[in-house]
């Protein structure tokens, strides 16, 4: 693996939201919990591994875009309050992605995270109606508006996510549709950053739904953990309507956050605890009020202090 490799390997492993940090250094090693399970070396910073290679940093765009694609990425266009999500799903090529929702394309910088020359795009082809386009504002269930898996999976997530981003694009030269969910919410005053990614792609031809959900937490207070998850999914639609897709990721999506429930409790109950003693070697527990007054070697160590 040569230098650049190396380095842009640590970009591409930078936690939510943290991007930044990574590259100007003020991150400590990272460690995380791999399915909540296996505890694993993520990385440190690229600041310290280009110190004889300044130049390095010029050349890693194609990381800055893998990073941004793969963690689906957010930004608000020019004039816009409204974030769009960042893909290889969404991507013209040459830099440029597009919005289905507000029918438009934009330019954008990987390294600096920001979008300009935003221009008017409107999508055609086969599935159109499927993904779902902007004119149509009504909230009246029409029958087109059942179709649309935009306007049903910007319902979903209105309802469930209290930040989240989305969006739907039809893929594979418009034989089938990406439908992609993610949710950030950073608090680094409380040394904490998470990030929720969902990507499903369905198939027209044979309703059926393949996709997966994947969480990622990154707790840094005196210390480094990272929590990486991936759950697959897989569904059939018969319907083969917007409805129908939201609904079955609704579902998987419920699961899923049930059984990360039960694994936190899982977790928290097992191999937390098992990091600490229930009880002092003397296998009692100290009486903290009465502890002003304990000799150390005889009354907490068991043994009998010398005169």
């Amino acid at each position: 693996m040569s230098h650049l490799e190396a380095v842009s390997a640590f970009v591409e492993g930078a936690p939510p939201g943290e991007l930044s940090d990574v590259i100007a250094g003020t991150h400590d090693p990272l460690f995380a919990f791999q399915d909540v399970m296996e505890l694993i070396f993520i990385g440190a910073d690229i600041k310290s591994l280009t110190v004889s290679e300044p130049e390095l940093v010029d050349q890693l765009a194609p990381a800055f875009q893998k990073y941004n694609e793969e963690q689906f990425a957010t930004v608000k266009l020019p004039g816009s309050s409204q974030p769009v999500v960042i893909s290889s799903h969404n991507s013209l090529g040459d830099g440029r992605y597009y919005d289905v929702e507000s029918s438009s394309s934009f330019a954008f910088d990987h390294a600096t995270q920001t979008a300009s020359a935003v221009q008017s795009h409107v999508i055609e082809g086969e599935q159109a109606d499927l993904v779902g386009h902007s004119g149509d504002k009504t909230e009246n269930l029409t029958s087109g508006n059942r179709k649309s898996t935009l306007k049903s999976l910007g319902n979903y997530v209105n309802e469930h996510y209290p930040n989240a981003a989305f969006g739907v694009y039809p893929i594979e030269s418009d034989s089938k549709i990406a439908a992609v969910i993610v949710a950030n919410k950073y608090s680094p005053n409380n040394f904490w950053n998470g990030r929720w990614r969902s990507l499903y792609i369905f198939d027209p031809s044979s309703g059926s739904l393949e996709g997966s959900i994947k969480v990622d937490v990154h707790y840094y207070e005196d210390g480094n953990v990272r929590l990486l998850t991936d759950k697959p999914v897989t569904a059939s639609i018969p319907s083969g309507t917007g409805a129908g897709i939201a609904k079955e990721i609704s579902t998987a999506e419920r699961k899923y956050q049930e059984e990360l429930n039960k694994g936190f409790v899982s977790l928290s109950e097992g191999a937390f605890k098992g990091l600490r003693r229930q009880l002092p070697v003397t296998r009692q527990k100290i009486e903290w009020d009465k502890v002003t007054g304990y000799r150390l070697g005889q009354d907490i160590g068991g043994g009998s202090s010398r005169r």
